[in-house]
C-alpha cells in the first residue's frame, strides 16, 4: 500500500508556504487548550496511532517534527530604493537626488524605441510618403475606373471634345468661372483650387464636392508644391500648414459643362452634349441665372476664393449642398432695432413680406395638389365669375384681332367653333360688384355704390360727388354687360316631347 502522509506531514508544508517571515513581536503566546479539548484530543490519538501503524510511518520523526523549533526568525530583507527614470514624484523624499537612477531591463536584441507617436502611426503615415491611387469608385454600384494624367479615364465626348483640349485649355473664346494655374513638376496643365469650383457650383466645401461628384479626383499637394503656389500668389502665407486639395480644370467641365463657363449656355457649352440631349435640355439656356456676367466686362474670379470674402457662406446660413428647385431657405438675419435704423429695417421688413407673398401666389398660379379630392385646386381670383354667349352671324366678317381670323364658311356649318375671351373688370371697381357669393339677404341691397343713400351723396362737395358719379356709372356699365342668364346666357326652359316623356298640364 502506498505511504499515506500524516499529520506532521502537512503541518510542514504549510510552514513552507509561508513566504513573509515573522518577526519576534508577532509571535504570540500559545493558546492553552481547555480540559474537554484535552480529553478530545487524547481519545483521538490511539486512533491515530493505529492510523500510522497500518501506514508504516516511523513514530520517531512525527514526534521530532511536533516540538516547537526554539531557532528566531530571520529579519525581512530591505530592498535597495532606486530612482525611477522620467518625471520625479511630485512628493520627493529628501534623500530623492541621491538615489541610483534605476535602469530599465531591456532584451539587447530589440531595436531602440523612439519617441513621438512614432512614423507609421497617424492618418498621414510617415511623412513625406504620399499614397497615389491608381483607380477610384465612380458611383455608388462601386464600379472602379483608372486615374490617368491626375484625372478619372471616363469615355470621351467627340462634340466635347472640341471645347477643350487634353491640358485643360478651353476652346472657341470660352473662359472658366474659376482661377487657373499650373504645378510646379505636373507640366503645363491646369488646375483649380478645390474650393474654388465647389463654392462656384453652389457647395460650401469641397468635401461635399467630392462626395457628391464621384468623378472628379482630388489631389493634395505636397510641401514643394505649396510653397510654389505660396510664392506664385495662388495661396496666401498661412496655409502652408494646412492640406490644399486641387483637381485638374479639364475634369471639372467633363463633370459640369456650362455650369462653369461664364455666360455658359447648355449643350452650346457643354461637355456631354448627347447626354444633355438624350434628357431634353433646351439648347441656348443660360446654365446658371444667378450668376453675374456682364458682357464685355471682365469676369470677376475673385468672387470664389475665401481670402477675398468667398468665404462668407460659412456665416449665410444657406445649405451645404444646392437644392434640387433652385430655392435657397436663408435664416433671418437677426437686427438690434434702433432709433436710427429703424425705419431701414420697417422697410426692408415690408419688402421682403411683400416678395414671399408674391412667391407664394406665383406658386399657386400652377394649382395645389388636393391629397382627399385627388383634383388639382387653382385659386378663385383665376376662375370667371361671369359668362355670356354671343353667337356670331357672320363668320367671315373682320374681326379685329389676329388670335382669332375670319372662318371659312365651311368649317362653322360642319363644325361647332367657340371662340372664348377673358375680360376683366375695370381698375377701381369694388370686389363686392363682380364677385360670385353667398349674401345674406339683408345685405343684397348694400352691394356696390348704388347703396349710397341719396342724402349722403348729397352732403359731398361737388369735386367729390362728380368722382362718385364717374365710379358709379362705371359699375352700372359693368353690371349691364352681365344680364339674365336667359338672355346672354342661351337658357331656356327644355323643350319636352310629351309624347316620350307625358307630364300633366296644369
Amino acid at each position: 500500500m502506498p505511504r499515506r502522509p500524516g499529520r506532521a506531514a502537512a503541518k510542514r508544508a504549510a510552514a513552507k508556504l509561508e513566504s513573509t517571515p515573522r518577526t519576534l513581536e508577532e509571535i504570540e503566546d500559545e493558546a492553552m487548550p481547555d480540559a474537554g479539548a484535552s480529553d478530545a484530543e487524547q481519545q483521538a490519538e490511539p486512533e491515530q496511532q493505529e492510523n500510522e501503524e497500518e501506514s508504516g510511518a516511523e513514530p520517531e520523526e512525527n514526534q521530532e517534527s511536533d516540538v516547537p523549533s526554539v531557532k528566531s526568525p530571520t529579519p525581512p530583507p530591505q530592498p535597495i530604493r532606486k530612482r525611477r527614470l522620467g518625471r520625479p514624484p511630485k512628493n520627493r523624499p529628501p534623500d530623492w537626488d541621491s538615489l541610483p537612477l534605476e535602469t530599465p531591463h531591456r532584451d539587447p536584441n530589440d531595436p531602440p524605441k523612439r519617441r513621438g507617436r512614432g512614423g507609421w502611426r497617424g492618418r498621414g503615415g510617415r511623412k513625406g510618403a504620399s499614397y497615389q491611387p491608381t483607380q477610384q469608385t465612380i458611383d455608388k454600384e462601386g464600379n472602379m475606373m483608372d486615374i490617368v494624367d491626375d484625372e478619372v479615364a471616363l469615355p470621351e465626348d467627340p462634340e466635347g471634345e472640341t471645347k477643350v483640349d487634353k491640358l485643360g485649355n478651353l476652346q472657341g473664346g470660352r473662359e472658366y468661372r474659376c482661377r487657373t494655374f499650373t504645378v510646379a513638376g505636373r507640366g503645363d496643365r491646369l488646375y483649380m483650387l478645390s474650393t474654388e469650383p465647389a463654392r462656384c457650383v453652389g457647395f460650401r466645401d469641397s468635401y461635399l464636392f467630392f462626395t457628391k461628384h464621384k468623378r472628379l479626383y482630388k489631389i493634395i499637394v505636397d510641401d514643394d508644391e505649396k510653397r510654389d503656389m505660396i510664392d506664385r500668389e495662388i495661396i496666401p502665407h498661412s496655409y502652408k500648414g494646412r492640406a490644399i486639395g486641387i483637381v485638374t480644370a479639364r475634369s471639372v467641365f467633363r463633370e459640369f459643362g456650362a455650369l462653369i463657363i461664364v455666360g455658359g449656355k447648355r449643350i452650346i457649352d457643354d461637355y456631354e452634349v448627347a447626354k444633355a440631349r438624350a434628357e431634353g435640355v433646351v439648347e441656348g439656356e443660360i446654365a446658371d441665372p444667378n450668376d453675374k456676367f456682364v458682357e464685355g466686362e471682365e469676369y470677376n474670379k475673385n468672387q470664389y476664393v475665401a481670402w477675398h470674402g468667398a468665404s462668407a457662406v460659412y456665416h449665410s446660413g444657406a445649405p451645404s449642398v444646392p437644392l434640387q428647385n433652385g430655392k435657397v431657405d436663408i435664416k433671418k438675419r437677426r437686427v438690434n432695432v434702433t432709433d436710427v435704423n429703424w425705419q431701414l429695417e420697417h422697410a426692408r421688413e415690408a419688402s421682403r413680406f411683400n416678395a414671399e407673398i408674391g412667391a407664394i401666389r406665383r406658386q399657386n398660379l400652377s394649382g395645389v395638389y388636393d391629397v382627399h379630392t385627388n383634383m388639382m385646386l387653382y385659386p378663385a381670383t383665376m376662375q370667371p365669375t361671369h359668362a355670356r354667349f354671343e353667337q356670331v352671324a357672320d363668320s367671315t366678317a373682320p374681326t379685329g384681332s389676329a388670335r382669332f381670323p375670319p372662318l371659312d364658311p365651311k368649317i362653322p356649318r360642319n363644325f361647332k367653333v367657340i371662340d372664348a375671351y377673358m375680360e376683366t373688370p375695370p381698375s377701381g371697381l369694388s370686389p363686392a360688384v363682380y364677385e360670385q357669393r353667398e349674401i345674406p339677404g339683408f345685405l343684397a341691397e348694400f352691394q356696390g355704390l348704388g347703396a349710397v343713400p341719396k342724402d349722403i351723396l348729397d352732403e359731398l362737395p361737388p369735386e367729390c360727388r362728380k368722382a362718385f358719379d364717374d365710379a358709379l356709372d362705371k359699375e352700372n356699365s359693368w353690371k349691364a354687360k352681365w344680364g339674365p342668364e336667359s338672355t346672354m346666357a342661351h337658357r331656356r326652359p327644355p323643350i319636352i316631347d310629351a309624347a316620350i316623356v307625358p307630364y300633366s298640364r296644369i
